[in-house]
């Protein structure tokens, strides 16, 4: 059975405008390139250091992955809900998905985010993501929805919840506590993350 949420040619260009456009306006926010140490590495286990959100790949790649299993899963229920829009609405989910996760991108890296981010969680000296670390962002977005696209939603469920527990026990922090803390921090759970 084809899939109906994979994107047709008109979408995967969408797509690729999408990124062209958040790479300019990242650009244009003055981001820095890549990490300001000079190093490009795949991959950054070091959460409270300057170099986290730098790199290609860090303890918070797996959020992005879980956003766009997220992201799969809220096209598939619209889909089914308005399916009559312009006959083939599903396949436009992963542009859309793309410029909901660039909008993101976007907004993490504007001042009043970094100063949220460094008054109520534990990242306390954080200064946004590099231009390479977004976009890289991005891409684990497009790889989590893709994935999602082409396996059961229970194994799609289950590395979310793997990818959660695991990031937690690691770095005591995830995507759930990461939207907690950001939208309605909890002293308790700041202090907590802080003994990591």
């Amino acid at each position: 059975m084809k899939n109906t949420l994979m994107p047709h040619r008109k979408a995967i260009i969408a797509t690729i405008a999408v990124l062209v456009v958040t790479l300019v306006v990242l650009i244009a926010m003055d981001r820095p390139p890549i990490c300001t140490c000079g190093e490009i590495k795949l991959w950054h286990g070091s959460v409270q250091s300057s170099g986290n959100s730098q790199h290609i790949t860090d303890w918070y790649s797996p959020s992005h992955f879980i956003h766009g299993i997220i992201m799969y899963g809220l096209a598939v229920l619209l889909w089914r809900k308005w399916a009559w829009f312009g006959g083939k609405p599903a396949a436009w989910a992963l542009p859309i998905a793309v410029l909901v996760e660039a909008a993101w991108e976007i907004s993490e890296n504007t001042p009043a985010v970094i100063d949220r981010y460094r008054e109520v969680t534990i990242s306390f000296g954080y200064s946004g993501d590099s231009i390479l670390n977004s976009m890289s962002d991005i891409g684990w977005m497009m790889i989590g929805f893709l994935f999602a696209a082409r396996i059961p939603w229970k194994i799609s469920l289950g590395i979310a919840i793997f990818f959660e527990l695991l990031t937690l026990w690691i770095i005591r922090d995830n995507l759930t506590l990461n939207v907690i803390m950001l939208f309605w921090p909890i002293e308790a759970i700041r202090q907590w993350q802080g003994m990591g």
